[in-house]
């Protein structure tokens, strides 16, 4: 999605751009004078010494009590949608595919999703795990997976990360033929009541 996000926006920047700076160019050479090419009295700029905003222009709202409140709402939500996508530039995207030896020379191409789904599916099996996620990241040819873990309330923290790393992270390299699987592992527990005891 954030692929998608980038494109639309700077697609969306260049156009703007381009037609800002063919108007500036049009008015500019004054093809009215030079070639008889009327640009219609819609134009705002038929010459080199006109000025994009003129004071009237920038002016003209000023006194009007709903001119400020509006700005000062438009750019607080300019600022905040550009903060949200700078930060999700700074995000480390989920790996797409893992590069998977076939034996030969060519590799195939694993789905780092479905890749991801397994190692899930197996670890929730697990005793004692009630939910698992898991993200994969690095590279096509060096993945690493960041695991959050929830446990159920009788679950064993070091008993659960072991057999995480011996049973489904093992089985997930192996499947995939990668020389290592190096894996975060997060740890939280399920809230439960407290139990009455009669």
């Amino acid at each position: 999605m954030l692929r998608t996000v980038n494109r639309v926006l700077l697609t969306l920047a260049g156009l703007l751009l381009l037609v800002l700076g063919l108007a500036v160019l049009a008015g500019g050479l004054d093809l009215q004078r030079r070639w008889g090419y009327d640009l219609g009295s819609a134009w705002p700029w038929k010459g080199p010494g006109d000025v994009l905003l003129t004071d009237a222009d920038r002016t003209r709202f000023r006194d009007d009590g709903w001119w400020w409140p509006v700005v000062i709402a438009g750019l607080a939500v300019l600022v905040l949608l550009l903060l949200w996508w700078f930060l999700a530039q700074l995000r480390r995207r989920r790996l797409g595919e893992v590069l998977v030896e076939s034996g030969d020379g060519e590799g195939a191409l694993l789905r780092g999703r479905a890749l991801a789904d397994v190692l899930a599916a197996e670890a929730e099996s697990l005793a004692g795990v009630d939910r698992v996620r898991v993200r994969l990241l690095g590279r096509r040819t060096r993945p690493s997976a960041r695991v959050d873990v929830r446990l159920e309330p009788h679950g064993r923290p070091a008993a659960t990360v072991e057999r995480l790393r011996a049973e489904a992270l093992e089985h997930a390299r192996i499947s995939a033929g990668l020389d290592a699987l190096p894996a975060e592992v997060r740890l939280r527990g399920r809230r439960h009541r407290a139990e009455r005891v009669t």
